[in-house]
């Protein structure tokens, strides 16, 4: 099976599989995904989500991102980890949208991207989630790690892992197979210990064991 063939069993299986499958940050409008997308670096979503409970309520525009004392978001967002740098840009990201997009958040990939705390990474799950636009596929540690599992892709750098999903899968699925593959991570395919036994996958996994 080559890795075009692949993609098409994923892409029957995996919609079965996880057709709870969602964008695990709790949001309710697209600042609040791209405020907590930003907080997720390298930290879970379970915790950004239980500190954006406080941050949303204290903030609720960009206006209030853009007003807040540097030490006062620090604060809030410290479990988080790396707090000083995303306090930072969650500030300048406030700013940028009240000075450059009337307080509210763009839905172009450019836009987004360039946006201080952002990325590509970023604007694909703002864009995916809170505006329904497909216009990447937003490659974590998950995505990442699976796709080379799978055998979909070659590469460990995310834009070239991106540049690969985007080839082989049609475009009006590709938030949701970043959604499939992360809750796959989660729940079967763990980085040290993937439960290749359980797999629905294993199969025509090529990493698969046993």
């Amino acid at each position: 099976m080559d890795r075009s063939e692949r993609a098409k069993e994923l892409l029957k299986r995996l919609p079965k599989i996880y057709p709870e499958a969602h964008c695990e940050l709790d949001h309710s409008n697209p600042l609040e995904l791209l405020v907590a997308t930003i907080l997720s670096a390298q930290c879970t979503d379970k915790r950004v989500n239980l500190v954006t409970r406080e941050l949303f309520q204290r903030c609720r525009t960009a206006q209030d991102y853009a007003a807040i004392s540097q030490e006062e978001l620090e604060g809030l967002v410290r479990s988080t980890g790396f707090y000083r740098n995303k306090a930072k840009n969650i500030r300048a990201m406030g700013q940028v949208l009240v000075e450059r997009h009337s307080g509210q958040v763009p839905d172009s990939l450019a836009e987004l991207a360039s946006i201080p705390g952002a990325g590509r990474k970023t604007a694909n799950v703002v864009l995916g989630n809170a505006f329904s636009k497909n216009e990447g596929v937003v490659v974590d540690t998950h995505v990442g790690r699976l796709s080379q599992r799978l055998g979909l892709t070659k590469f460990s750098d995310p834009i070239r892992i991106e540049q690969d999903l985007m080839k082989l899968f049609p475009q009006a699925c590709w938030t949701d197979l970043s959604h499939w593959l992360i809750f796959h991570g989660r729940r079967r395919c763990a980085a040290r210990k993937p439960d290749c036994a359980n797999c629905e996958l294993s199969d025509f996994c090529p990493s698969a064991k046993g």
